[in-house]
């Protein structure tokens, strides 16, 4: 299998909802976040990566036809790179300060809880926290975390060749993605998942 869309958009961008709506587009599974819960293994080549150490992308991509959200957007050039084929799925919000109160709602937040034991918990959280290092050091403050994600999309957008990127936005729905990949349009609804509320009532915030 080879993925055929590289999510370069950063997490809180509806990228689980991307996530649900590529996998019925492609019929195979979509790398998110998510993911990494169920693949423990994959914590450490993230770390890898983090820390400016060669990775796999083919061997850590192989079972899926899509990725998006975080870790992959920290990463997006090379795993385009490795998948030349792939579109560029650049996911974005309306304006910067609609994506940080979003953010800090939700994935930041999570950095606030209480620190978990030592084990597989402890490595998925320094891995975390060095992606959004990586993003920019200072992402706990708003306005510099704002300039970053600006910063993030127009480097995306400087970066892909026109024909290959594709810009989406929670309430385009199915047409900018079938369009790219050639698909038809669904006859469903698009899926929308992972609203802050549900995000926060998940990991225990609210």
């Amino acid at each position: 299998m080879s993925l055929r869309v590289v999510g370069a958009g950063l997490g809180r961008t509806g990228t689980n909802s991307l996530k649900v709506a590529l996998e019925q587009l492609l019929g195979g599974r979509c790398y998110h976040m998510v993911e990494v819960f169920g693949r423990p293994a994959d914590i450490g080549r993230w770390q890898d990566a983090v820390d400016g150490k060669p990775v796999d992308w083919l061997a850590l991509m192989e079972e899926f036809s899509a990725a998006v959200d975080w870790p992959v957007c920290a990463f997006w050039p090379e795993i385009a790179d490795a998948f030349p084929d792939a579109i560029v799925l650049l996911s974005t919000r309306c304006n910067s300060a609609e994506w940080w109160k979003s953010a800090n709602d939700t994935i930041f937040a999570v950095t606030q809880l209480g620190e978990p034991p030592d084990g597989m918990l402890a490595a998925q959280r320094r891995m975390i926290q060095g992606l959004f290092d990586r993003f920019t050091p200072n992402w706990k403050d708003r306005n510099e975390a704002m300039r970053a994600y600006d910063r993030h999309n127009d480097a995306v957008r400087a970066a892909v060749a026109p024909g290959r990127l594709v810009e989406w936005q929670p309430g385009d729905g199915w047409e900018p993605l079938c369009a790219a990949l050639g698909i038809p349009v669904p006859d469903a609804e698009f899926p929308h998942t992972n609203t802050t509320g549900e995000f926060r009532a998940m990991v225990g915030l609210d």
